[in-house]
């Protein structure tokens, strides 16, 4: 079939094969380029298939030559539907991986839940034995308890006043003003209880169980802060929350990891085009002006940009890893320069539907947003037939 973007709001519902498989090559080729990583060799990632999850496991792949073991919550293709995009990523890279001789397998279903955990640890006691870097990289709105079957549903919201502030739609490039309602008590638990660490913690308690994290092992999860501009709505509303939440877990589970030399830290990674970012709003205006300014400055990265460095300059750099005053490894040190920020926020005051082409990257952001499901990559010919039943080696 012939697969063109489908846009429904901040979603596309349709993905690419052959994009997805570019996209995944082109972030091997960068990390290749960029010369080995003396990182771990046997790495799990929970939250594998797209953003920084599917960054860490091909950096932790093509640069530290690790075998990994990826999990994630899918929608495998059927005959005249595409899969969702992180389905067709977890093909190339397996395929990929596989080509260079590197393990890699791959479970999909509930990370959530009781019984992935248990098909993942099992996974990794016959074919591994231990694993010495886990990565934490869930991005979903919603995540049912396993212990107490209740479903928890996280909010994007203010809490304390209505927040109003501009924003925009990329697909249209209208600016306007949007006012959020402060959340309630339960809309804050529910939020930390999606989006918090929890879960985090339950994963690395399952593995230290079951001897299966090598001793000096590491975890990380990633988190996000952001300027004063979109504070509000992010850092000091309910999301902020859960990843204070988040952060203060990675204390909790450092102590659990004391008796086996390891550790957990929180990485908190640059303003990017997810998924996720553009259902926040006020978040793409900040990212299209953000983007223009950081590609103006030579010191623009995307996901797998991001993760190389912080793997190669903060986790695996040969001593000490380098944190804040609170414990977290800032890998959003370019973004949140002084001289970044005040261009941002002088520029913010400017945007509006008529400036924003020239004064912002609403292009960059746009064309980041559609990679994201496998289109607009130079060296796929879009107007080609595409087989859409892609299967996933390790799955069947």
């Amino acid at each position: 079939m012939i697969i063109e973007p489908r846009m429904r709001g901040f979603i596309c519902l349709t993905a690419h094969p052959k994009g997805a498989e570019q996209n995944v090559k082109n972030q091997i080729e960068y990390i290749k380029s960029k010369g080995a990583i003396a990182g771990a060799k046997k790495v799990l990632v929970i939250g594998a298939s797209t953003g920084f999850g599917l960054a860490s496991r091909i950096t932790s792949a093509f640069g530290s030559d690790a075998a990994t073991i990826g999990v994630f919550f899918e929608k495998p293709p059927v005959e005249g539907k595409t899969a969702s995009p992180g389905w067709y990523n977890s093909a190339a890279f397996e395929t990929e991986a596989h080509k260079a001789g590197l393990y890699a397998k791959s479970i999909n279903g509930d990370a959530f839940s009781n019984e992935i955990k248990r098909e993942t640890l099992d996974l990794i006691k016959a074919d591994l034995g231990q694993v010495d870097l886990v990565i934490y990289s869930l991005a979903s709105p919603v995540r049912t308890n396993p212990n107490t079957g209740v479903t928890h549903r996280s909010v994007l919201k203010p809490i304390g006043q209505t927040f109003t502030n501009k924003t925009v739609d990329f697909h249209t490039g209208n600016v306007t003003e949007v006012s959020i309602a402060p959340a309630n008590e339960e809309d804050i638990e529910n939020t930390v209880a999606v989006m918090g660490g929890e879960d985090w913690a339950m994963w690395i308690d399952a593995l230290k169980n079951e001897n299966l994290l090598a001793d000096g092992a590491l975890t990380i999860a990633y988190s996000y802060i952001g300027p004063e501009l979109t504070e509000a709505v992010y850092r000091k509303g309910t999301i902020g929350r859960a990843k204070d939440h988040l952060e203060a877990t990675a204390f909790t589970i450092s102590d659990n990891l004391k008796s086996i030399g390891g550790k957990a830290y929180v990485s908190v990674n640059k303003a990017l085009v997810t998924q996720a970012s553009s259902a926040i709003p006020v978040i793409p205006l900040y990212i299209s002006l953000l983007y223009k300014i950081m590609k103006e400055e030579g010191i623009h990265e995307g996901c797998i940009e991001q993760i190389q460095r912080l793997f190669q300059d903060r986790l695996y750099n040969g001593s000490e890893v380098p944190v804040d005053e609170k414990g977290r490894i800032r890998i959003d040190d370019w973004e949140m320069r002084e001289d970044v920020q005040a261009k941002v926020a002088k520029l913010w005051k400017e945007a509006t539907t008529e400036t924003l082409p020239a004064i912002g990257d609403l292009a960059g952001y746009r064309n980041d947003f559609l990679n994201l499901f496998g289109f607009e990559f130079d060296g796929v010919d879009y107007k080609a037939e595409a087989n859409e039943v892609v299967n996933i080696d390790s799955i069947k």
